[in-house]
């Protein structure tokens, strides 16, 4: 059996570590950079070179590429720290939902701009009391004529300060059921009456906003999909966000580094040891996400494995930096930030609970 990845796998491979190599040389932080590292001159260059929307059909004006290539892609480029925040919401889950669920005009209008990496997403919708309960959104859209009239404010809106667009989930229907009135709508983030409040992370980061929207006016031709019929969109979309390599390879290049402190330690090299072997096996739940192999919903394990093991990472660099990680520097800031790792996307309780209900199949 041959377990090589075919020749133009490992090609692409080669071409993106060379870029990669260049990209980052010089730069602090090389963790998180799908998440922190935000460039548009990078997103442009991945652009150029056909590699964002590299699976998407070629009648979309993708490259129409296989899901290995966008795997082996993602992780070298995550893996090695390459800043590519300002076009990954839209390459990851904005395109193809477009694609699924978007009008001939909405994909004539924004899937060319994703693909050429000039433009850049948020996504709105977690909110103060309503993080990983997703039907609990009370940002209201309401129906005026041409227009919705949007009222709210979203929370831990990445990107939203530089964003060209919004991807908003709002309540378009507020007497039916919770998981029954819910909108999609594509929101310009030039639209008058919108406030962006970037929140300040203790790692020093700033792309978590919040955002209000007080009387914004969005065309009713920018409503995504069925009205009311967000919950079974989103639910997809986040199939799209769970269960990427993105959730396994941040902070690989501090795994990479920090290995180089380990010495002859026999507990340091066990650990290290422990965690490439479950670096793999989080490597193989990805694979089997992006291949379609994985059972329904099953990309609720795969971001809880992934990022639970992204913190143990950061507890392993802490541990064989010792002292210098009260220092300034890439082993502190990590500490700092790996409790979001089982956050975003979804908390981890969260997600045992789909694995518990939708998974397993037990009872509630």
């Amino acid at each position: 059996m041959d377990f090589d990845w075919p020749a133009d796998v490992l090609a692409l491979e080669r071409e993106a570590s060379q870029f990669a190599a260049e990209t980052t040389a010089g730069l602090d932080v090389l963790e998180d950079s799908w998440l922190v590292g935000y460039s548009r001159e990078v997103s442009e260059a991945l652009g150029r070179r056909g590699w964002l929307g590299i699976t998407w059909p070629a009648e979309f004006g993708g490259a129409a590429q296989s899901p290995l290539h966008r795997f082996v892609l993602a992780e070298t480029l995550i893996g090695n720290g390459v800043p590519i925040a300002a076009s990954w919401f839209a390459d990851r889950q904005i395109g193809p939902v477009l694609m699924q669920y978007g009008t001939p005009e909405q994909q004539r209008q924004h899937l060319p701009a994703i693909l050429s990496g000039r433009s850049s997403w948020c996504i709105g919708m977690s909110e103060p009391d309503a993080g990983s309960d997703l039907a609990a959104v009370r940002t209201r859209a309401e129906r005026h004529g041409s227009v919705f009239v949007v009222n709210g404010q979203k929370i831990w809106t990445s990107f939203a300060a530089t964003a060209d667009y919004c991807y908003l989930i709002c309540r378009t229907d507020p007497d039916a059921p919770a998981h029954q009135g819910m909108s999609e709508l594509i929101v310009d983030m030039r639209s008058p009456g919108i406030d962006v409040r970037p929140i300040h992370d203790m790692s020093g980061a700033a792309h978590f906003c919040e955002v209000h929207f007080d009387a914004v006016e969005v065309p009713v031709e920018q409503l995504v999909g069925a009205l009311n019929g967000s919950f079974a969109q989103s639910m997809r979309q986040l199939e799209h966000e769970r269960g990427g390599i993105d959730r396994l390879a941040s902070n690989r290049a501090l795994l990479r580094d920090s290995a180089l402190l380990v010495g002859s330690d026999p507990i340091a090299r066990r650990t290290l040891a422990t965690l490439l072997g479950e670096y793999r096996i989080g490597r193989l739940l990805v694979l089997r996400e992006v291949m379609g192999q994985a059972p329904k919903a099953f990309s609720a394990a795969t971001k809880t494995w992934c990022t639970e093991y992204e913190q143990r990472v950061s507890s392993f660099a802490a541990a064989v930096c010792g002292a210098d990680t009260m220092l300034s520097s890439r082993v502190a800031r990590n500490v700092c930030y790996a409790p979001a790792y089982t956050i975003m996307g979804g908390t981890t309780q969260i997600l045992r609970n789909i694995i518990a209900e939708r998974v397993l199949g037990l009872p509630r």
